[in-house]
């Protein structure tokens, strides 16, 4: 659009100054409007005929002299060919052009003669070719400016790839190795258990570490990513939190669980942070006030879930803890909308109160 109007701004201003300028003589008024209709037309389409719209006006300009489209269209070829043979031909043409008007035969001619070269030739082929020169450098710097970016880009995929190979190793070396240790202690202690209950107690330990092996598993090969995709794992429901608190109970633990039958129909975000945050709340307790009892509720309206942890307040067990609970259940909360609190509650228990809103849509 741009260049449209340039070219019609050009276009008007060839015009412009043909007409202020004498008429030719009476033999050939008639061709002079046909002419100028020629020489505006060049101007216009310039910019998609370079070269042939500067041979027309030079012919044109010969036959009846509207010479100021030629100075345009020479630097249109200049400023869109540079230092190539179609530029070559049109100062040639240009030149001859000027000849053919001015014939130095004396001092006085010659300055008019090198003016008009100056002013139709010189000029504007320096213009158009600084021109291009200006367009070759700016579409070299976006160029290097693109390719900066997709090094950059791929700098940082390298890099992101290193620490997950470097995470990937040290879980591997480290909790999958632990994790193992405690599922194979679990598994003797179930073998060679002295009572029913001891037994029961380290196969349901054994069977979490197995479980938990088989997702951390999972985890590194897409750390690594030579498994499945992130987004091709199952993902956690909210039927999981029936689960969730019967392993806790069959591990020993005093567990209450008020939760409907059949679980509501929630959207997968939803339900899938509502299944975390009550895992590390059920954890939370486990861990900080063992042997208390645990109530896990879950109730639903139009447009809300709720879901709410509760225990006693109770000295720690003193296991080592990463210090991001909370903090990664108010993360999850966040991200589908809804809402968290945890801490006492002024009735002598700690509890963990996350409410979503039901009409949602999948975060981005």
């Amino acid at each position: 659009m741009r260049n449209h109007l340039i070219d019609l701004a050009a276009a008007l201003a060839v015009l412009g100054l043909t007409l202020a300028g004498e008429p030719p003589d009476a033999g050939r008024a008639w061709f002079w409007p046909i002419a100028v209709a020629v020489m505006v037309l060049a101007v216009l389409l310039r910019r998609r005929f370079p070269l042939s719209a500067m041979l027309v006006s030079v012919g044109v300009a010969l036959v009846t002299p509207p010479l100021w489209g030629t100075s345009v269209t020479l630097y249109t070829v200049a400023s869109l060919r540079g230092l190539r043979w179609p530029t070559a031909v049109a100062v040639l043409a240009e030149t001859g052009l000027v000849v053919s008007f001015i014939r130095p035969s004396s001092p006085p001619d010659w300055k008019t003669f090198g003016l008009a070269l100056v002013l139709e030739v010189v000029v504007p082929v320096l213009a158009g070719l600084w021109m291009h020169q200006r367009a070759d450098l700016l579409a070299a710097l976006r160029d290097r400016a693109e390719q900066a970016e997709r090094e950059r880009d791929l700098l940082g995929e390298r890099a992101v790839a290193a620490e997950r190979r470097r995470i990937a190793r040290e879980m591997h070396d480290v909790v999958a190795h632990r994790v193992s240790i405690v599922a194979l202690q679990a598994g003797a202690l179930s073998v060679r258990a002295k009572d029913d209950e001891t037994a029961r107690l380290a196969e349901v330990i054994r069977e979490s570490s197995s479980a938990a092996l088989n997702e951390l598993r999972d985890i590194l090969r897409v750390l690594r990513d030579d498994g499945p995709d992130p987004g091709s794992l199952p993902d956690p429901t909210l039927g999981g939190v029936r689960r969730l608190a019967d392993d806790l109970a069959a591990a020993g633990a005093q567990v209450r669980a008020s939760l409907p039958d059949p679980m509501p129909d929630v959207p997968d975000p939803v339900g899938r942070a509502a299944y975390r945050i009550v895992q590390e709340a059920l954890t939370n307790a486990a861990k900080h006030a063992p042997g208390t009892p645990i109530d896990v509720r879950l109730s639903t309206s139009d447009n809300e879930l709720v879901v709410e942890v509760a225990n006693p307040l109770a000295g720690s067990a003193g296991l080592p803890g990463a210090g991001y609970g909370v903090l990664g259940m108010r993360e999850r909360a966040t991200l589908t909308g809804g809402t968290l609190s945890a801490g006492p509650d002024g009735a002598g228990s700690y509890r963990v109160r996350a409410a979503f809103p039901l009409r949602t849509e999948e975060p981005c």
